[in-house]
């Protein structure tokens, strides 16, 4: 940790945290669910395991629940054109809506955010079928995303009340956990946003890095992650900083319109194995220089992976203290260039790649060169 982590933490220890038990889905707004559905069954290898729609009572929405290990997505369409999704979907076309928050307690966890100046979106809703007692309760976060608060340890069901069972599987692809999922805010309402956290959640900012740290000749941002003392949770949190040309965050505002999610990082145990079937699916990936693995053993020591091998496939490779990770990050997975993934691969090492910025940023920038967005 830096200096002003520490520092940070310190200034926090007042703020009791909201207990968060980990990630528990991840909803999108998508202009077609069936057909989203499709492409993260077969191209991710998720199992689409729960539906809610007209056949189930629903008559706003449509939604299909995938899961692969611990990863639980939601993709969400709505019925009317003058709903709220088809709004979302229009002026920002696919994305993410809502990241949910398990917890033991939805109410509490609501209240508490409610107390500490957090916007109410939805107050708790309890809900009860056979399969036992659902409750959650939404708060607003940056741009028009939200967190629901998630309570299921008393419910035994497919996903939720309202929803039925669907057994349409994937072949796995690795996919284990979310690791952490980042947002891009406007220039100069990064600190706003961490103070938010802060404060409503007592999280603490357990990494940040400045325009030095993140930059090529032609752009940079400013970072900083925000983490539960527990580790399950990490929401780094990026802005723009004016550089020369436009950069890879002020590309993703212009085009979502707004404040967003810009990337969901998913782990593995074997990262080669996963991308690799990954490829084969379809899925595509940023690319980096061949130049990259030259002097890799000698920036990142001793590896158990074969450099040969990373390299066909671009991921990319950094050490720190405690150990080192590889991850590798695919090209936008929607239709504007907004939404991406990571996969990432932990041996050790806890922080997020410091070694790779630079890499990874020369690595969009080309890609926003052939968009004509640089």
């Amino acid at each position: 940790m830096t200096s002003e982590t520490v520092e940070r933490q310190v200034e926090n220890t007042a703020v009791e945290e909201i207990p968060i038990e980990g990630f528990d889905f991840i909803e999108f707004y998508v202009g077609n669910a069936l057909q989203a559905s499709y492409y993260y069954n077969r191209g991710f290898g998720f199992d689409v395991v729960a539906y809610s729609g007209l056949e189930t009572g629903e008559r706003n929405r449509v939604s299909y629940v995938l899961r692969q290990n611990k990863v639980q997505l939601i993709l969400t369409s709505g019925l009317n054109p003058n709903s709220e999704i088809g709004h979302h979907v229009l002026q920002h076309g696919d994305g993410v809506k809502n990241v949910g928050l398990r917890v033991k307690d939805a109410r509490k966890a609501y209240e508490t955010a409610l107390s500490r100046g957090a916007e109410g979106v939805a107050a708790p809703v309890e809900q009860e079928d056979k399969d036992g007692r659902f409750v959650t309760a939404t708060i607003k976060t940056y741009g028009d995303t939200v967190h629901t608060f998630v309570q299921r340890r008393e419910y035994t069901g497919a996903f939720a009340p309202g929803f039925k069972a669907v057994e349409k599987k994937g072949e796995t692809t690795g996919l284990l956990i979310i690791d952490h999922v980042v947002g891009n805010v406007e220039c100069e309402r990064m600190i706003d946003w961490v103070q938010f956290y802060e404060r409503v959640f007592g999280f603490y900012v357990y990494q940040g890095f400045d325009a030095k740290d993140i930059s090529t000749e032609y752009s940079a941002l400013v970072s900083k992650v925000m983490a539960n003392k527990g580790g399950s949770i990490k929401l780094p949190i990026n802005e723009p900083y004016p550089g020369k040309r436009k950069s890879q965050i002020q590309e993703y505002l212009d085009y979502y319109t707004a404040p967003g999610v810009q990337h969901i990082a998913i782990s593995t145990a074997d990262i080669i194995k996963t991308v690799a079937h990954l490829r084969d699916r379809g899925i595509d990936f940023l690319t980096v220089p061949r130049s990259y693995y030259d002097m890799l053993s000698e920036r990142v020591g001793k590896i158990d992976e074969d450099i040969e091998e990373l390299a066909s496939l671009g991921i990319l490779v950094d050490r720190e203290s405690e150990g080192y990770l590889l991850q590798i990050f695919t090209k936008p997975v929607e239709d504007r260039p907004t939404l991406f993934f990571e996969v990432i691969q932990r041996k050790g090492a806890k922080g997020f790649g410091k070694g790779n910025f630079k890499a990874l940023f020369e690595s969009i920038e080309r890609e926003q060169a052939v968009r004509g967005n640089l």
